[in-house]
């Protein structure tokens, strides 16, 4: 038997997570290093404010270091302050995930060589290209439980505090700042193309961070017992209604369960255990009002 499959269900997960996280790691330094960094294009955020401040390094004091970048060493330097955030607001759990994650992000982006010359000459292409490959990667990260420091930490931070938030709206926010700096420092184009990126980079991040996304859920069945079994197994609320079915006149009883979409996969599996035969409609993107707990990280 295989060390994963003597694993319980738990820690399969967070061994899954921790997969999830490090590849993504490497897919965000690939997305930024490969695509990105050639054009001479700027990540926003805390990404954004390492890259220039290597700029800064290299074309002020005239250092040189190669094809090596040195922006993932200042942004793990930046990261100390926000990683103490995490292991005091966050927890200890968390905090080990991100602290092994970063350091695999800096490895990646200090390592993983930049091209000579650009892989896509053309800026719209690259910018298309390299924000989905590193908006997915920071989307694994924190899909994994994880983050990758700099604005992920405060995101999560932030969203759980305030519900109409998300990671990408406050990249987004950050890039801002970081850009207007751009704006003052290098040409309008690079500032237009880096912009691109950035929302391309967000809007892909969102999109996997679906711990970040609200399903509602409607459950017809027959059988007793699935409303409690979801809020023993998941911690969420479940109301109830009593129906009959327009065709059969059956009793039937209706059930409605706001989730994660991180969750659907556990609430298919309780409802199924208990009626393989139950009919589910799952509604994606749901805006909640109330009393909702968000789940950011396993």
């Amino acid at each position: 038997m295989s060390f994963f499959n003597k694993l319980d269900n738990m820690q399969k997960q967070r061994v899954y997570g921790m997969g999830n996280a490090i590849l993504g790691s490497v897919m965000f330094a690939f997305g930024l290093n490969v695509f990105i960094t050639p054009l001479s294009l700027y990540n926003g955020g805390f990404m954004g404010i390492s890259q220039l401040i290597r700029t800064l390094i290299v074309q002020v004091f005239h250092f040189s270091f190669g094809q090596t970048d040195i922006a993932g060493i200042i942004y793990f330097l930046i990261n100390i302050p926000l990683i103490y955030m995490a292991w005091s607001k966050m927890g200890k759990e968390f905090f080990g995930r991100s602290v092994i994650t970063i350091i695999v992000q800096t490895a990646a982006l200090t390592f993983l060589p930049v091209p000579a010359s650009p892989v896509i000459d053309d800026y719209l292409t690259a910018c298309v290209i390299g924000g989905i490959i590193a908006g997915t990667g920071s989307g694994m990260i924190l899909r994994g439980g994880s983050s990758g420091g700099g604005q992920d930490i405060l995101g999560i931070y932030f969203t759980k505090k305030f519900p109409g938030f998300s990671v990408g709206k406050v990249s987004i926010i950050i890039n801002f700042f970081v850009y207007g700096i751009c704006l003052l420092m290098f040409n309008i184009e690079i500032v237009i193309y880096s912009l691109i990126y950035g929302v391309v980079y967000s809007i892909a991040c969102d999109r996997v961070h679906i711990q970040n996304i609200n399903m509602s859920v409607m459950i017809f069945t027959k059988k007793l017992g699935i409303s409690r079994a979801i809020i023993e197994q998941t911690g969420r609320g479940v109301t109830n209604w009593d129906g009959a079915g327009a065709y059969t006149n059956q009793t039937s009883y209706i059930l409605f369960v706001v989730i994660s979409k991180y969750e659907v996969s556990q609430l298919k599996r309780i409802v199924r255990s208990i009626d393989p035969n139950a009919f589910m409609i799952f509604t994606e993107g749901c805006s909640v009002s109330g009393n909702f707990e968000k789940r950011l990280y396993p």
